[in-house]
């Protein structure tokens, strides 16, 4: 145990020598190095003293972490990391600091609680889809609130006003807003998985082409993306 955690350490001050806080964690992502990502997120909630613009950069990455967890069936873990992460969310909206984001994390966790307890998706998922349409309100030009609309469209029953297809159309427009800035989608985590979320998404309509695309783009962007080009692509093209 203690010399797993001398590898993680030492694989954490390697990388930071390098890069930004945001560069370190994209690489976590890439690498599947998720026991980084933790140490990372733990550290930056030691610091005393945060900056509203790094208290939300924080939530952004305890909201990857938590889907991670929630992903890979630590739903404890998760829990844990989600009240941390919407007790942030708090001290920022009482600041009224960038509005429209903390909506955008309120959706995304409302989602969170909805996949730790199916019951709750009747009371939340309403909820989850307000805070997703407010964001958007607020800041239209904004890709944030199109994806966690999207991801509502995604995961509520067509009875619920679910569609894949819709859902669909909320994550292009996200992806083309995302790329209007060339230098903050390199090295960001969230692009990747928005790119990802896509390619899954052609898939689970079954549009297999579109599903390659989007794979060979992320590809062709992040050749070393290990989750797309070991696990992910591979298992699209035996479906082929």
């Amino acid at each position: 145990m203690k010399f797993r955690l001398i590898i993680i350490l030492l694989a954490f001050f390697a990388i930071s020598l390098k890069a930004t806080t945001k560069e370190d964690i994209c690489h976590c992502y890439l690498n599947n190095r998720m026991p980084v990502w933790k140490y990372i997120i733990d550290q930056l909630k030691s610091q005393p003293e945060k900056s509203d613009e790094l208290l939300l950069e924080l939530v952004n990455y305890q909201y990857g972490y938590i889907g991670w967890c929630l992903t890979n069936n630590r739903k404890d873990e998760a829990l844990v990391y989600l009240k941390l992460a919407e007790e942030n969310v708090k001290l920022l909206e009482a600041k009224k600091f960038e509005r429209a984001m903390i909506f955008v994390y309120k959706a995304a966790f409302y989602g969170y609680h909805i996949a730790i307890s199916k019951f709750s998706a009747p009371f939340l998922g309403p909820k989850s889809s307000s805070c997703a349409n407010q964001a958007i309100q607020l800041a239209p030009n904004q890709p944030f609130g199109y994806i966690q609309l999207g991801n509502v469209k995604f995961h509520s029953p067509s009875i619920m006003g679910g569609s894949k297809a819709e859902a669909i159309s909320y994550y292009l427009k996200a992806k083309t807003m995302m790329e209007k800035n060339k230098d903050e989608i390199r090295g960001d985590w969230n692009y990747l998985s928005l790119l990802t979320t896509i390619a899954k998404a052609y898939e689970s309509i079954n549009d297999l082409s579109n599903a390659k695309l989007m794979y060979e783009e992320i590809l062709k962007f992040e050749p070393g993306f290990i989750w797309v080009r070991d696990e992910l692509y591979p298992q699209l093209l035996k479906k082929l």
